[in-house]
């Protein structure tokens, strides 16, 4: 059989998510504790991502088998990294845009926000965490203290206030994800290769959902969780599920 030479892509992207296990545990719990409060609210559990692949973090989320029910994705096409990649590029990087997605999906005080977005610096994840501190929402951040920190000041695609997005969390966790993503270096190329961010914001989400899970049920609260679609009598046991929150979730 013959073995692949993964230039130690592996290791990396291991040695990554157990730095978050080991180092970023206690955020993780406390913005369970803030999602498993929604739930005994029976409140939805709301999630951004401002733009190109931190969207697919925001897709693992919603309807997905093992994930929780009350997930409501504040999707705008727009920012999807399927939508046209320079046309994405140039929404992330426009004031305001964030802050209109915001707008329309309309959060309350004292509504639950998850923010992903490793880079935590572009106008349309800015203005979104903007409009929802505004409007006294609750905010959970994922992203890069080492983009917020090693980017210039005068960066570009920087939001123009200079702002960070744990500026605006009531929670962070930091997914450690270096600048430029990319973390295998093979020689004979200048480029590196082996983006790392969506491995591990995936695992950051499904870390979350399990806490949380388990924050429920030792609170006596039995959580909303999908079951497969595709196993035997999955679509019978989703049933309620969809029935309650077909009206709330925009994109159920």
């Amino acid at each position: 059989m013959s073995k692949i030479n993964d230039f130690g892509y592996v290791d990396k992207a291991i040695a990554n998510i157990r730095k978050v296990v080991d180092e970023q545990g206690g955020n993780i719990h406390r913005a369970a504790e803030l999602m498993a409060d929604a739930i005994a609210a029976d409140k939805l559990i709301n999630v951004y991502a401002g733009g190109g692949h931190t969207t697919l973090a925001m897709g693992e989320m919603f309807f997905r088998a093992g994930g929780l029910s009350n997930i409501n994705p504040i999707m705008e096409t727009g920012l999807s990294v399927f939508n046209q990649a320079l046309k994405y590029l140039e929404l992330e990087r426009t004031v305001n845009f964030g802050r209109s997605i915001m707008k329309y999906y309309d959060l309350k005080k004292d509504d639950l926000l998850i923010i992903f977005h490793n880079i935590g610096i572009n106008p349309a994840t800015i203005d979104a965490a903007m409009e929802a501190k505004e409007r006294g929402v609750k905010i959970i951040a994922v992203a890069s203290s080492r983009w917020q920190n090693e980017m210039p000041a005068d960066h570009f695609i920087r939001h123009p206030s200079g702002k960070n997005l744990f500026d605006f969390a009531d929670v962070c966790i930091d997914d450690y994800n270096p600048v430029g993503d990319a973390i295998v270096n093979v020689p004979g190329l200048d480029t590196p290769i082996g983006p790392v961010s969506n491995v591990v914001d995936f695992t950051i989400a499904h870390l979350l959902e399990i806490e949380t899970v388990r924050i429920c049920l030792e609170r006596g609260i039995v959580p909303p969780v999908w079951n497969s679609a595709n196993t035997p009598g999955g679509d019978a046991k989703n049933a309620a599920y969809v029935k309650k929150y077909k009206p709330l979730v925009k994109s159920l």
